[in-house]
This record gives structure tokens, sequence and C-alpha cells, in this order.
């Protein structure tokens, strides 16, 4: 019998691979890949990576300016190191960052997308390949709106915890949305001191739920479930849009050969009894629908908060070797 993650593959997802170790992402035969900013401090500590390292920082050198402005410099080049060597063993997209401290800065996270995109332009490599991913928060959503439309950016809107996120976010014309599913387990664990089967996850019916919906209303936004904490989580998502997974579990599936049903189907969405809601237009709406959801909005601040930390300890390091 053919591997899980070939089932998983036929049953329509198109598999994603979730990390900054493109020595890892060949093996899985991904069609694209995701990174941030916790995948790429953690692959620059390897040695293999050292040179991507001292390439940004030799860019940044050249440009010149100050130490600030050239750690900036070296870590927006360095995403686009990262990423041009990932598009290498892929034939699909990278998704590639902006800075989380830009979370509720609208401009500010459409000039520094711009800015990645012209420096992957300088390498060659075209917009059609990359995804700008940015926090899904109003003024995050409000950035890919502008992206996508003025500027024909593709983005994926990550952090994603609540259909009213979801619901925005196709409003606005993403490309791509990361609905999270481990850390919305997480956060009911925590909360509720008990254990969940796979069928009753949190964080899958989550995805359902924002499946159904763009399915039910006809939204082209492409639905990734993402942050897995198991392969059951992976499984009961079967026929999804995109599921963007991390290498350990990729191998668990390529090891198994345990039945992977499709579970997810567009046909079935639209005899479902759903409401359908707006929010682009009505910022007070979005932010008092999403502030009912007590785990979305400690997840999203969670999130942004680590991204950001891990993005300043990203810096720390290239400012030691800037000032060397």
């Amino acid at each position: 019998m053919s591997s899980s993650l070939d089932q998983l593959k036929a049953t329509g997802t198109v598999v994603v691979c979730d990390s900054g170790d493109f020595a890892t992402i060949g093996k899985y035969k991904p069609q694209d890949a995701t990174t941030n900013p916790s995948l790429i401090l953690a692959a620059s500590k390897k040695p293999e990576y050292a040179k991507l390292i001292d390439d940004a920082i030799q860019y940044a050198k050249a440009k010149g300016g100050d130490v600030d402005s050239q750690v900036d410099d070296a870590l927006d080049r360095l995403l686009v190191e990262f990423g041009k060597e990932i598009l290498k063993i892929i034939p699909g997209k990278v998704s590639t960052e902006v800075d989380a401290r830009f979370s509720f800065d609208t401009k500010a996270s459409v000039d520094k997308a711009l800015h990645i995109i012209e420096l992957y332009k300088q390498q060659g490599i075209s917009k059609d390949r990359i995804l700008i991913k940015i926090a899904s928060t109003w003024e995050g959503i409000k950035a890919a709106e502008i992206l996508q439309r003025d500027h024909g950016i593709n983005c994926n809107l990550t952090l994603m915890f609540s259909l009213v996120q979801a619901i925005a976010a196709a409003e606005a014309g993403a490309f791509l949305i990361s609905p999270f599913v481990g850390r919305i387990l997480d956060w009911y664990k925590a909360a509720t001191k008990k254990e969940y089967t796979k069928e009753e996850d949190p964080g899958v019916k989550s995805v359902q739920s924002i499946y159904n919906y763009y399915k039910k209303f006809g939204y082209k936004t492409i639905v990734m479930g993402a942050s897995f904490r198991n392969t059951g989580e992976i499984t009961e998502l079967a026929g999804c849009d995109y599921l963007t997974i991390s290498p350990n579990l990729l191998e668990d599936l390529l090891n198994s050969t345990a039945s992977v049903p499709k579970k997810l189907d567009a046909s079935g969405a639209s005899s479902l009894d759903i409401s359908k809601k707006s929010y682009i237009s009505d910022e007070a709406l979005f932010r008092f629908d999403f502030n009912e959801e007590q785990m979305a909005v400690e997840k999203l601040r969670e999130g942004i908060s680590k991204f950001a930390a891990d993005a300043v300890t990203l810096k720390d390091i290239l400012k030691q070797k800037i000032s060397a």
C-alpha cells in the first residue's frame, strides 16, 4: 500500500513543507514551502547555512548606513536567500514573512512586502513564486488587500484562529490563508484540562468551518491548514486545499501506510446551512466579533510576540557579525 503521505496527496490536498531547513525539504516532494522567523532562526544556527548569513551581511555592508540599518538590510536579504534556495528544490511558491512588529501598521507592512519582492526580483525570482506572509490582524488583512489589488502580489494571511479573520481575508482577496490547527488545540487543552480525539479537535473543527464557508460562498482564497501537533489532525483534514506540515510529521506520514480517506469535499458545502457575513468594510464589527473569541485574541497576540521576538534574536546574531 502507498504511504499515508502519498494517499494524502491523492485526496487533492497540496502538501507544503513548513521548514526553513531546505536540506530536508526535497525528500518529501512538497509543492510549496512556508517559512517564518522562528524556522529561519532555527535553521540559521546550523553550520551548513553559514554562507547564507555571510552573503546577507556582505550585502548589508555594501549598502552602508548605520549598524541598525545594516542589520535590517541583512535580515531582509537573509529571508530572501533562504527563499531562493528553497525555490531551487520545490516547483511552486515559498512564503516569506513580513516583520511581525508591523502587524498593526498597514503601510509599513505594504512597504516591507514591496521591498522583499524587489529583493527577490534582484535575484531573478518572479513575484509569482512568492507569497508574502502577514499576520491576520485588521491592519494585516488591509495590507494584503492593497498588495493583491494594486500590486498583483499574492499574500498568505497567517496566525489565523477564527472564522472572523478568515471571512475578512477572503473578502480582501487574499491568495491563501493559514489557520493554525495545533495552537488552537493547545489553547483548549490548557483551558479545559481535557484531551481531544482527532474528530473532536477544536483546531480541526476551525479549519473545517472555514473550508465549508469558503466553498459554500465561492471564495477562491486557498485554505492551508498549518501548525499541526500530530498526524491525526492532518488526516482529519485530508481534502483541504493545502496543508503545510513540519518535516517530522511529513516523515511520520511517509513511514505510515495507514488509510487516509478524503474528509473535506467542496461539493458537500453548498447544502450546508451557513449564514453569510461581511467584515471588510466594517472595521468596528470585525474587531467586536473577533474580540468575542478569547482563544483567537490570545493566540494572535502570542503568535505575533513570538515571531517578533525570534526576529529580534535573529537580528542580534546578525548585529554581532556585522560589528565583529
